[in-house]
């Protein structure tokens, strides 16, 4: 029973494209660790309701322009960054939504496809072009 002073838990509902602040600990092995901002790459009808496939963000480092599986991101206010960032794709996990803390921003539509783009890659698939 809830007592009455106790606040419901919020409804999160992480949306393609947007960038969230999310609890990435316990991990195993070479995973991404602790709070980080994650872009969601999961369609609203993906899995199940709670969960959400989302690649790590990382501190952009120069290695990564030779990496196809990390996506440059650079700080603005529509995406809540505050430094040269990278999405790395090859790190992308499902997270359940009790993970996940606040809504930073979100990435813009040349990015999120460059982000897809990379997720496809990094699992042996082309692309197919957008349909007109």
């Amino acid at each position: 029973m809830r007592q009455a002073n106790i606040p419901a838990p919020q409804t999160l509902d992480p949306q393609r494209g947007e960038i969230w602040r999310v609890n990435l600990e316990p991990v195993e092995g070479s995973e991404q660790g602790k709070a980080r901002p994650v872009v969601v790459m999961s369609e609203p009808a993906t899995g199940r309701a709670s969960t959400s496939l989302c690649a790590p963000i990382i501190h952009r480092k120069p290695l990564h322009a030779r990496l196809f599986w990390c996506v440059e991101l650079a700080p603005d206010v529509a995406n809540g960054l505050t430094k040269n960032c990278s999405a790395d794709t090859a790190q992308t996990r499902v997270l359940d939504a009790v993970r996940f803390e606040a809504k930073l921003g979100e990435v813009t539509p040349d990015e999120l496809e460059a982000i897809t783009t990379a997720l496809c890659l990094c699992v042996g698939r082309v692309p197919m072009p957008p349909t007109p």
